[in-house]
Order: C-alpha cells, then sequence, then structure tokens
C-alpha cells in the first residue's frame, strides 16, 4: 500500500544536501518520490512502505548515515544545545581577539578596506574555510566524494574538483580585476555592496548557530539546477564534470568569497585580482581537502556543535565588523578601529 511520510532530517546545510537525500531515496525501488527542505529540515517520502514510521525512518537513515544525515520521525524543532556555547563563546573570542591584534599589527585588514594584502586573502581564505564556506561548499564536496566513491575512483574526481577550484579563482578573479578597470563603483555602490555582503556573512554565520530556524528561508542557495549536476557529476566518468563543478564554486552564495570579489573588482588589474581570488581559494583548500578525502567529516564528531556555534560566532562578528566599515565609509557612523 502506497504511503506518504514526513520525517525530520539532522545535518542539512546546502542545496546539494538535499539533493544527496533525494537521489539517495529514489535509489531505492520501493520509493516512488523523495522531496527535501533545507528551510525546514524534513524530507517527505512516497512509497512502498511497511512498519511503524520510526522503522521506516531507520531503515531509510542507513542510506544517509555515511554523508552525515539521519532521520526522526519525531517532527517538533530540534534542540538548539545552548550549552555547546560555554566552550564555543571563549574560543570565537580568542580567535576573534587573534583577528583583530593581527589587524592591529597590520598583519590583516578587514574584508571591506581599501587594501587587502595576499596574506589577509589567505587569512580569510582559512576563516572561511570552517565556517561559511564549510556550510555551502562543504556539503558540495561531501555530495560530491560520496557519488564518486560509488564508482571507486573518489581521488581523482575531488581531485579534479580541487584543480577546478583553484584554477577558477584564478581566472574568473582575473576577469573581475579587468572587468573593475572598465568602470569605477561610486562611494555610494560601494557602500550599498558592502552592507549586501554583511547582511549575507549575518544570516549564513546565525544559521550556523543552529538555533534560530528561520532565518535558513533567508539564506541564498545554489540553484537547484546546479545542485543536482553536483550531485550527479560525481558518477560521471570523465573529468570535466568536476572540473566545472570546482569552477561553478566561485559564484556561490558565501560571504567571504563576495567580499574578496569586490575586493578584486576594486583592484581593476588581472593579476592582482586573479592571485588576490587564487590565494583565497588555497586558504580554503587544506580543510575542504580533508573533508574531501574523508579526514575531517564535522557532520560525525561529537564537537560538531561547538565547532559550528564558534564559526557562527566568528562569521556574526565580522560581518557586524563589515557592516560598521562600510557605514563608516558613508560617513554614517565614526571607524570603530583607527587601525
Amino acid at each position: 500500500m502506497k504511503t506518504t511520510h514526513q520525517f525530520r532530517v539532522n545535518g542539512m546545510h546546502c542545496k546539494a544536501c538535499t539533493v544527496l537525500i533525494e537521489e539517495s531515496f529514489t535509489e531505492l525501488p520501493h520509493v516512488e518520490s523523495a522531496q527535501a527542505s533545507l528551510a525546514e529540515e524534513r524530507v517527505t517520502v512516497t512509497g512502498e512502505f511497511s512498519g511503524t514510521p520510526e522503522e521506516i525512518a531507520a531503515e531509510l537513515s542507513e542510506l544517509i548515515r555515511r554523508h552525515g544525515y539521519e532521520l526522526s520521525a519525531e517532527l517538533g524543532a530540534p534542540r538548539a544545545a545552548w550549552g555547546d556555547f560555554i566552550y564555543a563563546v571563549p574560543i570565537a573570542l580568542a580567535l576573534i581577539a587573534g583577528f583583530l591584534l593581527l589587524q592591529k599589527l597590520g598583519l590583516t585588514s578587514l574584508i571591506t578596506g581599501s587594501s587587502v594584502s595576499y596574506g589577509t586573502a589567505l587569512l580569510i581564505g582559512l576563516i572561511a574555510s570552517v565556517s561559511s564556506c564549510l556550510a555551502i561548499v562543504g556539503g558540495l564536496v561531501l555530495s560530491l566524494s560520496a557519488e564518486s566513491a560509488k564508482e571507486g575512483a573518489t581521488w581523482r574526481t575531488v581531485s579534479l574538483f580541487h584543480a577546478g577550484r583553484l584554477g577558477g579563482f584564478f581566472l574568473l578573479g582575473g576577469l573581475v580585476g579587468v572587468l573593475g578597470n572598465s568602470f569605477h563603483l561610486s562611494l555610494t555602490a560601494n557602500v550599498v555592496l558592502g552592507i549586501f555582503v554583511a547582511l549575507v556573512m549575518l544570516i549564513l554565520g546565525v544559521n550556523l548557530l543552529d538555533v534560530f530556524h528561520v532565518t535558513k528561508r533567508l539564506q541564498l542557495t545554489m540553484p537547484v539546477g546546479f545542485s543536482k549536476f553536483i550531485v550527479r557529476g560525481g558518477n560521471r566518468d570523465h573529468y570535466f564534470a568536476p572540473l566545472l563543478i570546482g569552477v561553478g564554486t566561485f559564484f556561490l552564495p558565501c560571504g567571504f568569497t563576495q567580499s574578496m570579489q569586490l575586493y578584486a573588482l576594486s583592484t581593476g588589474n588581472f593579476m592582482q585580482g586573479a592571485l588576490t581570488m587564487f590565494i583565497f581559494a588555497l586558504g580554503t583548500l587544506p580543510v575542504l581537502a580533508l573533508l574531501s578525502f574523508g579526514s575531517l567529516n564535522v557532520a560525525h564528531k561529537p564537537w560538531k556543535g561547538i565547532f559550528f556555534k564558534t564559526a557562527g560566532i566568528v562569521v556574526i562578528s565580522l560581518a557586524l565588523l563589515n557592516l560598521a566599515n562600510a557605514l563608516a565609509m558613508a560617513g554614517i557612523i565614526d571607524p570603530l578601529f583607527n587601525f
């Protein structure tokens, strides 16, 4: 008898996650359809099922548990795990203090500053790789790795993905720099773009806290079509799919990436824009590479709540700093720091 069931999904954080879950379930002969919702953290499945909802959830969880997801028959809101903040807050404060100290020493600058060194680009890449990039690109990498593993070619697929990502950031960053040479953004345009990027980062940071689930509806996500190409590209026996996916990450809605793109645009120079984006992508490589080859699947770690809440606090703080910087640029408020 055909029945429809709805389950809560723990562990989703991007569109690629929803597509991977849907693809995994519809591979079963007795499942007719599956539709996952990132905003509601739920999946609806229709098919020929037997047993209680708890037994069905356990059966389907076996298909996706290795990717870091788990189904629950309980549809209530997940626990916020406020106790994680006991550890997350001091760790985040230490990281923020370290960033401000580096800025005081002149080794880094705010992303929306007028001058961003290559060292800053590398540092911002490292920060992004454990926060917004991990939330967006991390889910993509896990999905790609999971699909390619079915074909026994994980190392080749993910290596091509990272090569495409680094090469794409270099070439597209250079093109953005050239584009910036053809026109100059007005002060108003810079302020508006700075505020937009800060708000994108702020929403990402709040979502990383995994406390206020309503904000997930506001988060920018990649198109569903691109997500399907990501998931299905991992099991195609050719080189172009993972390469194109890597290049395509340049356009994903990550606040740090967009901030660096704005700076690349302001350089008005191909090589400076290319190197800035390449070094930023290089900063994200260590964490994403570990994630790709299964050495850093945060979703399976008992400390994942502390990890993501720490990252969320850091991203929110940097978003507020950049928002304040944009408002100071417009003369609305005084600069917070005179570094």
